[in-house]
C-alpha cells in the first residue's frame, strides 16, 4: 500500500474532529476501490455498493478507533472485506457462475493492459481478465478475500496479517493456497488460447 499522503493525514484529523469535509476526501480516493474490491467478493453490483456505503458511515463513527500511527487502507479496506464475507455467510448460496461473462466485471489484472496494444494483445488480455473473473467465482470466499486483498488492493502480507489479526505464518499459507487454487482453475481456461498462438507461430 501507498505511505499516508498530507491530505489523507488532514482529511482523518478533520473527520476525527466531527468536520465531516474530511470524509468526503476519503470516499473521493477510496469509494471506487472499495466498491471494486467488494463486488469481487459478492459479485452483486447493488450488494457491493451497499457494503461500501454503510463501511463509510460506520467510518464516522469508529474513526476514533483508527490508530493514526498505521496505514489508513488496509484499515478500512479489510472493514469493507469483512462485510462482503459476511453478506455471502448470510446469503448461504453458491455465486452462480451463469454471470461470469458481465461486460462491468472489475479488470483484476490491469497490470495486463499495455498503453498501447496492438489488436491481438488488446483480445488476448479481454480473454485473461474474463477467465480469472470465472475462476474467482470458482475460489472459496476467504481464498477470494485473500486474492483481492493481496492483488488487487495491494497489501502486503504483514498488512493482512494485522488486519486479520492471524500470525504471519498462516496468512503467508492462505495466500499461497488461493494462488495455487487460482492457477490450477486457469491453466485450462488460457492453455487454448497459448497453443493456438503455438501453432501460428509454427506456420510462419
Amino acid at each position: 500500500m501507498q505511505p499516508t499522503s498530507m491530505e489523507e493525514t488532514y482529511s482523518i484529523a478533520c473527520l476525527k474532529r466531527g468536520d465531516m469535509k474530511g470524509l468526503d476526501w476519503l470516499m473521493q480516493h477510496y469509494q471506487l476501490r472499495a466498491l471494486r474490491a467488494a463486488y469481487l467478493i459478492v459479485r452483486d453490483q447493488d450488494a457491493a455498493e451497499d457494503i461500501v456505503q454503510d463501511a463509510f458511515v460506520r467510518l464516522v463513527s469508529k474513526i476514533d478507533q483508527y490508530d493514526t500511527q498505521r496505514p489508513f487502507g488496509p484499515w478500512f479496506f479489510r472493514s469493507v472485506i469483512n462485510d462482503a464475507l459476511m453478506f455471502l455467510r448470510k446469503q448461504q448460496r453458491q455465486v452462480s457462475l451463469e454471470a461470469d461473462d458481465d461486460e462491468s466485471a472489475p479488470e483484476l489484472l490491469e497490470c495486463l493492459r499495455d498503453p498501447s496494444p496492438d489488436p491481438e494483445t488488446l483480445v488476448a488480455d479481454e480473454e485473461t481478465r474474463r477467465a480469472v473473473w470465472r475462476a474467482m467465482g470458482q475460489l472459496s470466499p476467504e481464498q477470494c478475500a485473500v486474492i483481492v486483498q493481496r492483488y488487487y488492493l495491494g497489501m502486503s502480507e504483514a498488512e493482512m496479517s494485522q488486519e486479520m489479526k492471524r500470525p504471519a505464518g498462516t496468512v503467508k499459507w492462505l495466500a499461497h493456497e488461493a494462488r495455487k487454487r487460482l492457477a490450477r482453475l486457469l491453466r485450462p481456461e488460457l492453455r487454448p488460447a497459448a497453443d493456438s498462438h503455438h501453432v501460428v507461430d509454427e506456420g510462419k
